[in-house]
């Protein structure tokens, strides 16, 4: 009889099964295994009138993988649920939990919880266990179902009225975010303003004050006036020095993180994430596989004092007692869950170049500013002197800084990701009179406020507490796919439809999207969590709340009817329209689903139908198509043009023939050769 270990994702599981040994079997789940139904009212997956009691259902492409976890949970003695840390990860167990315990009768299940996949770790968390944690589970639950309520409700609402292809909680607040920076963009009215500098040896110095007040040069003739009434000799009045110490920044959290490698790297955010699960999942090193970094979604900057005391001791060997750090208590973000810690090394003698040959290039440029932060957080700060040189010329006052870098302290480490400008001024004694080479005057305009990036929408939501560590890059990349957004220069515009559908939604549902609302929303959801809030008073209050909101909408909302492209249907006489897709703006029938003409791109050859009726739906027909995207754009092929609710895609082109024995059809491939399209059968 096994143990039975389930993780979420095959390359943890495989990790994890080199720390456990032989009498442990290890398997992945690959996330979710059940959803929330579509059956019931409006089709939420909730007994509306029994206290709003979700039904799940497994899901369709995780059959096999339920089926092999069965078969060995019948076996087992034993079942350890080892999936992610998370909210959403204590939700996955339980599911887990639901659908085997009637297969494995009087087995023992176990919660187990590890933040690094390391073998102390590891081995620790088994000897740790806990039961699941039910308070958890409502939270992921709950959040769970209003989203299912919001999304399928104003989902469906949005297509059928306007066309946009969905809306979500936290997804509509971040859309409301940047088309509101968008909206103060458009009504931002450029101001003009002048400046005074003076250029002289080696430094120039800008007009600081004027008749002892802050000069406000609002046109090219009050800068001249001051011109007029400067001579090019100047008195020092003040050289002022000041020592100040820079500060690390705190270690990496999920947010941070993303904003940082999007800064630093390039890196959209989620990229970021994919490249930080598989070094928290594990990487094959030399002599072991050991997950370099700690679970990468959390909120938390804390640092364990099993990392902290090593690292304080690498600190000082490798750069001197010096450049050893105080530990400092960071301050946390409003809502901050502290579920675990920070993202950091798992150990510090993994030192990036040590390891180099072992990752790939975004592997390492990842792990190394991990690395470099977490390291940098525990040295001593920074030590710059800052001189300011006050010099008068009549009734004005000018000004210069310059820096100069005392100590490197942390920047030693992480100084290649964190500027620190350093200049130098002359020599000079109070009262001493200094000539300027130049005196000028130029124009400037007040700057409109700056259109978000992804680093700084991500870094906006976490400040307004909208969304969670786990959802902000996929909330972002939802946007891009909806084509709610485009990017210019790495700044986010709102689309056509992007405003269209805030400005819907704020017709209608303007305190659901709200970003009050949606950050009050995950506290409530953090307050279950803790067991101060009930799960189904607080479905009920925001269902009944909601729902008069969404028959209002249905009734008022005008349908917005696609823009006509002046032409024809060539196929039915009707009117053609242009529409939109994934990939883009095309113009197709608008009688569809009656018709399906879609008007061929360019250059492409129209879609041609045969007569032979598609063996798998028994009711579309074989088409020729042309692919108009990826590595195999522009070749022909054939497939139902029942498409979608028929996906069938013929390998070859259709001989009119049917197998002899699967009654597929018969087709000819590239090489000439005659097969039954089905692969197996014509293996056989």
């Amino acid at each position: 009889m096994e143990k039975l270990v389930i993780v979420e994702s095959p390359s943890k599981s495989k990790t994890i099964k080199q720390y456990l040994g032989e009498d442990f079997e290890v398997l992945s789940s690959k996330g979710h295994i059940r959803d929330l139904s579509i059956s019931n009212v409006g089709g939420l997956g909730l007994d509306i009138e029994n206290d709003f009691k979700p039904s799940y259902s497994t899901l369709q492409d995780k059959q096999k993988i339920i089926q092999e976890l069965q078969k060995h949970a019948k076996k087992a003695k034993e079942i350890y649920l080892a999936t992610d840390p998370d909210r959403e990860g204590e939700a996955i167990s339980w599911h887990l939990k639901e659908v085997l315990a009637p297969k494995a009768k009087n087995t023992p299940f176990h919660r187990v919880i590890f933040n690094e996949v390391t073998k102390s770790a590891v081995l620790n968390a088994f000897d740790d266990c806990r039961d699941i944690d039910l308070n958890l589970v409502s939270s992921q639950e709950t959040r769970r179902i209003l989203d299912r309520i919001i999304g399928f409700k104003l989902s469906k609402l949005l297509q059928n009225k306007i066309k946009s292809k969905s809306a979500g909680r936290v997804q509509s607040a971040a859309l409301k975010i940047i088309v509101d920076r968008e909206r103060e963009v458009e009504a931002f009215v450029k101001e003009e303003y002048w400046k005074i500098k003076a250029q002289f040896e080696g430094f120039e110095a800008e007009l600081k004050r004027l008749n002892n007040k802050k000069p406000e040069l609002s046109n090219e003739t009050e800068a001249q006036k001051v011109l007029d009434i400067l001579s090019t000799t100047f008195t020092v009045k003040s050289i002022k020095k000041r020592q100040r110490k820079k500060q690390a920044k705190a270690p990496f959290t999920t947010s941070s993180l993303q904003q940082e490698a999007s800064n630093r790297l390039n890196f959209t955010a989620q990229k970021t994430m994919m490249i930080a699960q598989k070094l928290y999942e594990g990487v094959e090193l030399k002599d072991e596989t050991a997950g370099l970094i700690t679970y990468m979604r959390t909120d938390s900057t804390r640092l364990s004092q099993s990392f902290i005391k090593p690292t304080q001791s690498f600190i000082e060997n490798q750069y001197g007692q010096d450049y050893v750090g105080r530990t400092r208590k960071h301050q946390s973000k409003k809502n901050t869950q502290d579920a675990h810690e920070a993202i950091r090394p798992t150990n510090v003698k993994y030192h990036p170049d040590q390891i180099k040959t072992y990752l790939s290039n975004d592997e390492y440029k990842l792990y190394k500013i991990i690395y470099a932060r977490a390291v940098a957080t525990l040295m001593a700060p920074a030590q710059l002197v800052n001189t300011t040189l006050r010099l008068e010329n009549h009734k004005t006052i000018f000004s210069a800084k310059a820096q100069a870098l005392n100590f490197d302290g942390y920047l030693k480490v992480y100084g290649p990701y964190e500027s620190t400008n350093t200049s130098v001024l002359p020599s000079f004694k109070e009262g001493e009179k200094i000539k300027a080479k130049s005196i000028e005057k130029s124009q400037h305009f007040t700057q409109p406020p700056a259109r978000y990036t992804e680093a700084t929408l991500i870094k906006e939501m976490e400040d307004l507490g909208i969304g969670r560590p786990s959802t902000y890059s996929q909330t972002v990349d939802t946007l891009k796919k909806r084509r709610y957004v485009s990017l210019s220069e790495k700044k986010f515009n709102p689309t056509e439809q992007g405003r269209l559908t805030i400005e819907k939604l704020e017709a209608y549902f303007k305190r659901i999207i709200s970003v009050d609302y949606t950050a009050k929303m995950e506290s409530i959801l953090d307050d279950i969590a803790q067991d101060e809030a009930d799960q189904t008073a607080v479905v009920k209050e925001f269902y009944h709340a909601f729902m008069p909101l969404v028959d209002k909408a249905n009734q008022e909302m005008e349908k917005i009817a696609p823009k006509t492209t002046g032409e024809t249907c060539p196929k039915c006489g009707s009117e053609m329209v242009y529409r939109q897709s994934r990939y883009g703006t095309f113009e197709a029938c608008s009688a569809y689903p009656k018709c399906k003409y879609i008007k061929p791109e360019e250059g492409q050859k129209e879609t041609e139908k045969t007569d032979i009726t598609c063996p798998k739906c028994k009711k579309g027909k074989i088409v020729e198509r042309v692919a108009k995207r990826g590595k195999n754009k522009g070749n022909t092929f054939y497939a139902c043009d029942n498409f979608p609710k028929c996906k069938n895609i013929l390998r070859g082109t259709p001989t009119g023939d049917k197998c002899k024995d699967c009654d597929d059809l018969m087709v000819e491939l590239s090489d000439g050769s005659v097969v039954c399209n089905d692969p197996q059968c014509a293996k056989d």
